[in-house]
């Protein structure tokens, strides 16, 4: 992908940018669509070979964030089913990562998930589904409480947490 957009000129894509100033960083995001997906998608066929049905768009996103002087650049590519133009995509990836970074967060915060230490064979796997059942319980909870504050509740109060178990279904 990283070839098809260096050799493809400027004007033949959809062209989108964005800045944001926050949190001490000022980001600026170059999003790029191009529509031409045939050169993926070829009628000859090799084992192995990644198959994309359905695709209608390729999205190039350079984003380059200064931060305390410093300038990095970063640059990913996304897949679409959908014939995005330049802005919905921009839109579609923030987000993306939004929900992305909601679940990372809550995961790190409320389940500690960076200082588990399964490492072997299926265990880490296995604690991610429970994990995250168990997020869905807390979120189904009735109650104005954190997350945080339900998963301690769940843990030293029993009708409590038979409230979580029960009601989820609901």
């Amino acid at each position: 992908m990283r070839l098809f957009f260096a050799r493809t000129p400027a004007e033949a894509l959809d062209v989108f940018e964005t800045v944001d100033g926050d949190h001490g960083r000022i980001e600026t995001r170059r999003h790029a669509v191009t529509h031409e997906v045939g050169w993926l998608t070829t009628g000859r066929r090799f084992p192995g070979e990644p198959r994309f049905p359905g695709l209608a768009a390729i999205v190039m996103v350079d984003a380059q964030t200064e931060r305390a002087g410093k300038t990095t650049i970063a640059r990913r590519y996304y897949l679409s089913s959908a014939p995005l133009d330049a802005k919905l995509a921009a839109r579609a990836v923030r987000a993306h990562w939004g929900v992305e970074n909601r679940l990372h967060w809550v995961m790190d915060v409320v389940f500690h998930d960076d200082l588990m230490r399964l490492r072997t064979q299926h265990g880490p796997a296995n604690m991610a589904i429970v994990r995250h059942i168990a997020l869905n319980l807390l979120r189904a909870t009735p109650g104005s409480q954190s997350l945080a504050v339900k998963r301690k509740s769940a843990g030293w109060d029993e009708p409590f947490l038979l409230v979580g178990i029960t009601q989820a279904g609901r």
